[in-house]
């Protein structure tokens, strides 16, 4: 029996529900007005998960879109992970204290690495590091810079500092709908050890079928933004390829 996960993305932007393409705040679509609404269709089609990003919060560095994350929480009862603007302790405490599940720590491996060994120090499993990389380096900031550290060895130390689940986006593929990075995703699942969400450039079942191939290295579900919002298929229909 599988356990490869999926998680349906909510992307929130003026408390709207958005894509960007390639994390450009200039390629923006729109496709719904309220993410609660978009979080109910996505759990009334069989969603255990749904993966919410402030992407107001990314770029001001707080918390901006954080009611609709309590909301949905609070609504639909499904699991929430939350990334996107989260740079404090105060932040994490917040969110998980709200019953949130996962808070996603991402720039802030790079740019404050002590402040997100602490957090795993204290909150374990229900923290995820989110890394994104761009051929192979991370990538930082909401995309705008990249770094000259590698994907994998930051991995490899925050599994060492605790970390048990990574979230890996590989910039070039994202709301692409080219198909995952799936090498790049099998390697940091083996450099850490560890779980890996995958994320960016599922455009159809056979990515899912794909990424689930390596479930026993550590990929252990992926994140699906685009392909729902643009009908190459469903959450159900997802949740139908992974479990049979």
């Amino acid at each position: 029996m599988s356990n490869f996960s999926i998680y349906p993305a909510i992307d929130m932007r003026g408390g709207k529900c958005v894509r960007l393409l390639q994390g450009d705040y200039d390629k923006e679509t729109v496709y719904g007005d309220s993410p609660v609404d978009m979080a109910a269709q996505f759990a009334g089609e069989g969603a255990k998960w749904i993966h919410m990003v402030d992407l107001d919060g990314a770029k001001a560095a707080k918390r901006v879109n954080n009611e609709f994350v309590l909301e949905v929480k609070k609504k639909l009862g499904v699991n929430v992970q939350i990334g996107g603007g989260i740079r404090s302790e105060e932040d994490v405490a917040y969110y998980l204290e709200n019953g949130i599940d996962r808070v996603i720590l991402g720039s802030a491996a790079i740019s404050n690495p002590e402040f997100v060994k602490k957090m795993l120090r204290q909150y374990g499993e229900k923290i995820a590091i989110g890394i994104d990389a761009r051929d192979v380096y991370v990538a930082t900031e909401g995309w705008l810079e990249t770094s000259t550290v590698k994907a994998t060895e930051l991995g490899k130390e925050l599994a060492e500092a605790g970390a048990e689940t990574f979230i890996f986006t590989d910039i070039s593929t994202d709301g692409m709908l080219s198909g995952p990075n799936v090498e790049g995703i099998v390697s940091m699942a083996k450099a850490t050890g560890k779980s890996v969400i995958a994320s960016g450039g599922v455009s159809k079942l056979a990515d899912l079928k794909a990424l689930q191939a390596y479930e026993k290295d550590g990929v252990i579900g992926a994140i699906v933004g685009k392909a729902l919002y643009t009908n190459q298929f469903t959450v159900s229909q997802a949740l139908e390829e992974v479990t049979s």
